[in-house]
This record gives C-alpha cells, structure tokens and sequence, in this order.
C-alpha cells in the first residue's frame, strides 16, 4: 500500500498499485519523437516497433522513498507526469521513469523493470488540470560532484494528452481504474543523458500557481561476477 496526499488539502490517500504502465515514446509531434529515438540510438537502444509502446513493469517498482538504490552506474532519470487511479478518482503527480542505460541497448522492457519509478507523494486531481492541460510545464534538475544542474525541460505540449493517451491504451475515458497507474512520457534531456547522484522532478501549473515536487538519492550498487 502506498500513502499519497492531495496536495490541495493534505487528504491522505492509501492506494494498492496493482499495475504500472511506461508510456514510451509518446510524444505528441513525431519531430520529438524522432528527437529522443535518436539520442538513445546514441547509446544503442533499438528504436521502437511502434509508438506510443506501452512498457509493464512490476507494480512494486513504483516508489515515494527519498532514495533508490541501482546496480553499477549507468541508469539515469527521466521527468514524467504520472497518473493515479483511485477511489476517488484519477490523481497526477510527477514522477521518475528512471532507466538502466546498459539494459536498454539490448532491451527497453527488461531495463525499465530494474530500476524502481520514483514519484512525489503529493498529488493533484487530474480534473483539476485538464482544462487548462497544455500550460502545465515540467522540468528536471540531476546532481553531479554535488552540484544541480538543469538536465530536461519544457511544456507537457512536447507530450500526448492524457486524453489521447489513454484513448490509445484501450480507455474510453480520461480515467485509470484503482490501482493502476501510468508513466505519461518524457522530455529531450540537456547534455545527453548520463547518470546522476540525484534527480529533482517539477511539476507547475501557472494557472493557479501550483507545484508539486520530488528529489530522490541514486545509490549505486557495485557489479560483482
């Protein structure tokens, strides 16, 4: 069971995630697409059969702890909005579809499922936003030798609407059933991607000047044969 908050009124919200879903390559212009296939076709990951590619990763990788630990040192994050079914509807928050790079350049699927999803324990109502969708902008901050630099940002335009996503995952409405939860996407990164000792994610709605917010710690695990 995992606790979240709504961030309005600190509702506490009890959820038992029984399915997680990767939205892969789900931008909404296939000029972006064609962006982030290419810069990890530099790290040697296959292109996608289709897009948008709807990845499965074990539903206990999804995490709100301040720290995850990996195996060697080459996965990194990626700034994601992630939906929440619930009882009381579809919540959002912003999350971490974070990636071992070396898996990936043999298998996208199997390397999504190594590595624990990181999201913020604060959430919004996804009705509270969707009017108003396309102005939400997103951003990420990764920490080298102890100093934060921007790694990736930009507008939720770049990315399919949830609406349009969801439609394209077999849903007739903007809406998960409880227990579910998706990854909705990712941004171009700034400077290529590389790994980090932590990642900040950003979520803000200048519309009501809201924002929600996640850091987490990266512990790297040595490789041993």
């Amino acid at each position: 069971m995992t606790r979240f908050y709504l961030s309005e009124t600190a509702q506490p919200i009890d959820v038992e995630i029984k399915e997680l879903i990767i939205a892969g390559w789900a931008g909404r212009e296939q000029a972006a697409i064609d962006e982030h296939i290419e810069e990890l076709k530099e790290i040697g990951v296959t292109p996608p059969s289709t897009t948008p590619l709807f990845y499965r990763v074990a539903a206990n990788q999804l995490t709100t702890d301040a720290a995850i630990q990996v195996l060697g040192e080459a996965s990194s994050g990626e700034v994601e909005i992630v939906l929440i079914g619930t009882s009381q509807g579809t919540l959002m928050g912003i999350g971490s579809d974070h990636t071992d790079r070396e898996a990936e350049a043999w298998s996208v699927a199997h390397s999504k499922q190594v590595c624990a999803k990181p999201v913020s324990q604060q959430l919004w109502r996804l009705d509270s936003v969707i009017e108003h969708w396309d102005e939400l902008q997103m951003s990420a901050y990764a920490t080298f030798d102890g100093k934060e630099v921007l790694y990736q940002q930009g507008a939720v335009t770049g990315l399919l609407h949830p609406a349009e996503l969801l439609q394209r995952f077999g849903l007739e409405q903007p809406q998960l059933a409880p227990g579910q939860a998706m990854l909705c996407g990712t941004l171009p990164v700034i400077g290529g991607v590389r790994a980090a000792e932590a990642f900040r994610m950003v979520l803000e709605d200048p519309v009501t000047g809201h924002k929600l917010e996640h850091r987490y710690a990266v512990e790297s695990l040595e490789v041993v044969a």
